[in-house]
């Protein structure tokens, strides 16, 4: 068995105080037994004021929340995939949404940049364009972990299964998805989004999510999800902020495969 923890955050408009809940939400899943900790998206700050998100939005040398995330892991001995923060990265004017896996010596190994941006009229109001302020990236990234190969990708990302074909392609057999996802989206898509792409990639989905009423005004869905490669849900973390622990049997992977290789039958089809 590996033991997998999450975090399920509502984060707000100070990367300081966001960062001290990381950390104390990574120890005590550290001391549960935890290999490997996952957060939401955007765990460092979450604000829709652009201006004064600015303020204090940071290069990968300075984010308070990053430094903490590499202390947290030096200190109890895990990993942790931090599900995604707001970089400012030189000399582009718009910022990365970058995904950051860190070993237990404190160091990133991998890195990914949010491909699929979140440009969506949802009615209502509910409007967003994250493209006005950030660049997408362009390359998926697969890494090695105690929990196998993991495959990293970001909330709006889960709608767009050619992404998930190139981490599967890529032997993945967990798939990071951290979101920030809103309640009207979350109530109609957010589990039969992630239990599709754990079926049709025959590997795990770890989803930590953001939830409740923020303090920039939005409101996300929660449920930070852990799905096998079934498509069964281990772990379903509701709508409250806290951590949770959930064990996976890396084994299953190889059964599943095995006995039905939906991976193995993919016919490549040219567009019509």
């Amino acid at each position: 068995m590996t033991r997998l923890g999450l975090v399920q955050t509502n984060s707000g408009i100070d990367p300081l105080a966001n960062a001290e809940m990381l950390k104390d939400g990574v120890a005590k899943l550290a001391a549960e037994g935890a290999e490997i900790v996952f957060t939401p998206e955007m765990s460092g700050l979450l604000d829709r004021n652009r201006a004064r998100a600015e303020q204090v939005i940071r290069t990968e040398d300075d984010d308070i929340v990053l430094a903490a995330m590499q202390d947290a892991s030096r200190q109890h001995g895990v990993w942790i995939a931090l599900g995604s923060l707001a970089i400012r990265t030189p000399p582009h004017e718009r910022l990365s949404n970058r995904s950051f896996l860190i070993d237990p010596r404190g160091e990133i190994v991998s890195r990914y940049d949010k491909i699929h941006l979140f440009d969506v009229d949802l009615g209502g109001g509910d409007k967003w364009q994250e493209s006005s302020a950030y660049r997408p990236g362009t390359n998926a990234v697969v890494a090695q972990t105690p929990a196998g190969r993991l495959g990293l990708s970001i909330c709006y990302d889960i709608r767009f299964p050619r992404l998930y074909d190139a981490l599967s392609e890529a032997g993945a057999d967990l798939i990071a998805i951290p979101a920030a996802f809103t309640r009207p989206s979350g109530t109609a898509h957010w589990h039969i989004l992630a239990r599709a792409r754990a079926i049709e990639n025959t590997a795990f989905v770890v989803a930590a999510a953001q939830t409740g009423e923020h303090e920039d005004g939005r409101a996300t869905y929660g449920h930070s999800l852990v799905v096998d490669p079934w498509g069964k849900i281990l772990l379903d973390m509701g709508e409250e902020p806290g951590t949770a622990i959930c064990d996976i049997d890396l084994g299953q992977i190889d059964e599943i495969r095995r006995r039905l290789p939906s991976r193995d039958n993919r016919v490549h089809i040219e567009p019509i």
